[in-house]
């Protein structure tokens, strides 16, 4: 999963993802640590230590367990030194690799050796290297002379979008020359097009999700750029754009600031633009926000309605044809907001809570993102605002997260219905935690872990391996620093777990989770070995890969788990004392030769639990599912054509099935919704577009994407009555007219003034009525309220061209911001 990073203002949206090793879905860099290369980083709080002990002990291992080992027979190893491929990158001093997988199943790789500099630091003929490899990374060619050398920095990389297309950015001086210069290739860094730009870039280009042809880019004098044909032209959008985001189909959106001004953002001074015609009309959404995102199928933006409020968060699920505040606790310019996950049904949203708490509250949102509901409370955000939420890819409805207790101590906490409850791991089967130690669970580290550099490597589970998840965590009371972390392995989603391998790993799966590999880390030594399994780590078999061992810099496969090979990556010293980066390629392919058939294969239910209610087992989100996975002991190779295949059945409709509504909140020992102390009646009164909405409800809403029917039905026998709310005016005395003042003076005139006032009277009439019976018809059918919302009527003020209120489509309905915990919008 890629995490991002957005700051609203002084109230913070954070958009999270994995940080520094992966820059998209098929590009990984790895780094070589400069000898005086600064280990401070700037934090928005001071960090917490997730030990209770004071002082740093020397870290203990943890409960001991046993995994199955065993030793590879001499055939098995020829077949693997048989095919297993080095390559040394001779005199290459960059100290950034950036490796790039380039269409699907291809087997080209691109590899960009570069180093970061600032830019007055350039010279020509910098040391920016380009290979290509055609065999999977078994081999390198070096490609540099087809971008005429040119130095590339490490922040631009390489871009790759759908299909073949890849987009590489030179680093020029903007002194003395009129623009920047991209090299364009359509077939897979075969051949290159050298294109001048007439503009310098502000940050790297960004594709269209679907079409490679559509690219967006921001210059450093702040003006939105759009080319159509693959960037050989260029047009300019718009001015004193501040940042952008594609939408749905071919929605895009920026923010930009009437005046060229660099604190437009820290005021609340940009406006929120959309075009749906790629730059030939726009829409203003809205004004005065600070800034915007777009995650899953929502847009949205913060404002600050008054100054002498808090800023507010607005949400709309129709590509801004309409919004609405979301329904969440108010938030200083102290605290912050945090997206962590989203898609087009739903949406997690932390909530900070106020002082250098360490933790907020988890809150999940309807199918509009305008209702949120309370998930989780005490759910840990450390000091550097860094979240441990996971979601586990492997099994629908799991997400995984840390929580910090009134104890003071980190507790792993688990979901498997998307936050509508959560619970503690499960222990290890394999592991006992002894008599002195009152609550034994499995606790995960997470980011928090990663960035203090406690392990290498976050939770893994990939959609194609059904219900393999792989972690690295401790058995106790509590997760602790003070305890080796060691690599724990699930294979039905989260459930049950089992101790793999002993200490810190970097790891990887393989053939669809037909094949596991994984390399000790090693804070200071080098490496030689790589292990590896053929049954979810249940067993392990080792092997040298190299006679001459090296400084491990990372594992790299290719992306979808449909590869049988992993390359290792480092650097080992050369004569000279410089180092030189060194890629070791296994392919396995070889080793495991059996295609799999139907016999090695078996029916699994997912969610399923021993005992219980019959009906019931297995249900999740209203559905139960039944995947046909491989078989542990099964001894072959899925292959690339491999296909996830699962049968749907629904389930009746019980509690587990809703999530509390807004202002309601479930019973510790019941799964009852009660209603919040604080709020004195069922009505809630909400104020959304100039109308007041009197939601009446009995305290429950269905999970997003739960597909339940019949069974239990909360008794939702309610309607939403509209009143007006008013509309606020501008303060100050009215503005006196300058045309002349109309009177009626005659008679005549008298009397139709008094006609003209009574026809209006009796159609005014009529309307109220015929609204008054229309209301009375709206029923709240099981679902969240019906809100009326006004469309949109902003016209753009430099042309006056009516907005298009028509809905926008997409065939998947995202679109992504650049996956960078840097990319801060303040």
């Amino acid at each position: 999963m890629i995490w991002r990073l957005v700051v609203l203002g002084g109230v913070c949206v954070l958009l999270l993802g994995a940080e520094g090793s992966s820059r998209g879905g098929g590009t990984v860099t790895f780094h070589r640590p400069q000898p005086d290369e600064s280990q401070g980083q700037a934090r928005a709080r001071p960090r917490r230590d997730m030990s209770s002990s004071s002082g740093n002990p020397r870290p203990f291992h943890g409960p001991p367990f046993t995994s199955c080992r065993t030793p590879l027979t001499p055939v098995e190893h020829k077949v693997l030194d048989d095919n297993t491929y080095e390559t040394g990158f001779n005199g290459d001093d960059g100290s950034h690799v950036i490796l790039t997988w380039v269409g699907d199943g291809t087997g080209v790789v691109l590899v960009l050796s570069t180093f970061s500099a600032p830019i007055d630091t350039f010279l020509v003929g910098g040391s920016s290297r380009l290979y290509r490899s055609t065999d999977y990374a078994k081999s390198f060619h070096d490609i540099s002379h087809r971008i005429n050398n040119t130095f590339i920095r490490e922040e631009f990389g390489v871009s790759v979008g759908p299909g073949s297309s890849v987009i590489l950015t030179a680093d020029l001086p903007v002194v003395d020359n009129p623009g920047g210069v991209i090299f364009t290739s359509t077939d897979a860094g075969a051949t290159f097009k050298f294109i001048q730009l007439p503009f310098h870039l502000a940050e790297p280009i960004t594709y269209h999700f679907l079409n490679p042809d559509y690219l967006v880019a921001l210059s450093i004098d702040g003006s939105l750029w759009l080319s159509l044909d693959f960037g050989a032209k260029w047009t300019k959008v718009h001015d004193g754009v501040h940042s952008f985001s594609w939408g749905a189909g071919i929605n895009l959106f920026f923010s930009y600031s009437r005046t060229d001004t660099v604190d437009a953002d820290e005021r609340g001074d940009l406006l929120l633009k959309r075009t749906k015609d790629l730059g030939k009309t726009f829409t203003t959404i809205h004004e005065d926000i600070y800034s915007f995102g777009y995650i899953g199928a929502f847009l949205f933006f913060s404002v600050m309605e008054d100054s002498r409020s808090p800023r507010v968060m607005y949400f709309s699920s129709d590509q801004g044809d309409t919004f609405s505040r979301a329904l969440l606790p108010s938030a200083s310019t102290e605290q912050f907001y945090s997206i962590l996950d989203g898609d087009e049904d739903m949406l997690f949203m932390h909530v900070d809570n106020p002082g250098d708490t360490f933790f907020g509250t988890m809150y999940t949102s309807d199918d509009r993102g305008i209702l949120f509901s309370k998930s989780l409370e005490r759910h840990l955000f450390d000091g550097q605002r860094k979240s441990d939420f996971t979601n586990i890819t492997s099994l629908r409805g799991v997400y995984l997260t840390n929580k910090l207790d009134k104890d003071g101590r980190i507790r792993s906490v688990i979901s498997f219905n998307r936050g509508g409850a959560w619970r503690q791991l499960n222990k290890p089967d394999n592991v006992e935690c002894g008599e002195q130690v009152k609550n034994c669970n499995l606790h995960i580290h997470g980011e928090h872990s990663r960035k203090n550099s406690i392990i290498p490597m976050l939770a893994l589970s990939e959609p194609t391996a059904i219900g393999l998840v792989i972690a690295h965590g401790t058995v106790g009371d509590s997760l602790s620093s003070s305890q080796h972390p060691d690599v724990f392995v699930s294979s039905d989603g989260g459930y049950n777990w089992r101790g793999t391998l002993r200490g810190p790993h970097h790891y990887s799966i393989l053939d669809s989770g037909g094949l596991i590999v994984a390399v000790e880390a090693q804070r200071e030594g080098q490496v030689k070995t790589i292990k590896f399994s053929t049954d979810e780590g249940q067993c392990w078999k080792s092997y040298n890969f190299t006679v001459q061992p090296f400084f491990f810099a990372g594992l790299a496969s290719e992306p979808g788990t449909k590869a049988m090979n992993v390359s290792v990556w480092g650097f080992r010293p050369e004569e000279d004392g410089q180092p030189m980066w060194v890629a070791v390629t296994i392919d396995f392919q070889s080793l495991i030769t059996r295609e799999c058939n139907d016999q090695d294969y078996e029916e699994w239910l997912a969610h399923a639990t021993d005992g219980g209610d019959l009906e019931r087992d297995g249900c999740l989100l209203g559905v139960r599912e039944t995947y046909r996975r491989l078989k542990k002991q099964s001894l072959c190779r899925n292959g690339r054509g491999f296909v996830v295949s699962k049968k749907q059945t629904p389930c009746l409709c019980t509690r587990e099935d809703y999530l509390c509504d807004y202002g309601y909140y479930r019973h510790v020992n019941t799964s009852e919704c009660l209603r919040q102390p604080s709020a004195a009646n069922k009505t809630l009164e909400l104020c959304l577009n100039g109308e007041e909405d009197e939601l009446l409800t009995a305290g429950y809403r269905k999970v997003p994407s739960d597909r339940c029917e019949g069974g239990f039905s909360p008794q939702l026998a309610v309607q939403t009555v509209i009143n007006p709310c008013g509309v606020k005016t501008s303060p100050g005395p009215p503005a006196r007219s300058s045309s002349p003042v109309t009177h009626f003076d005659t008679p005549r005139e008298r009397l139709v003034l008094i006609l003209v006032c009574v026809g209006a009277g009796v159609i005014v009439l009529i309307a109220i009525i015929s609204a008054v019976f229309a209301v009375k018809r709206v029923v709240y059918r099981n679902r969240s309220p019906v809100y009326r919302f006004s469309n949109l009527q902003i016209q753009d003020e430099a042309n006056s061209i009516p907005a298009d209120l028509e809905s926008a489509t997409s065939s998947n309905g995202t679109a992504c911001l650049q996956d960078s915990d840097d990319d801060l919008i303040k």
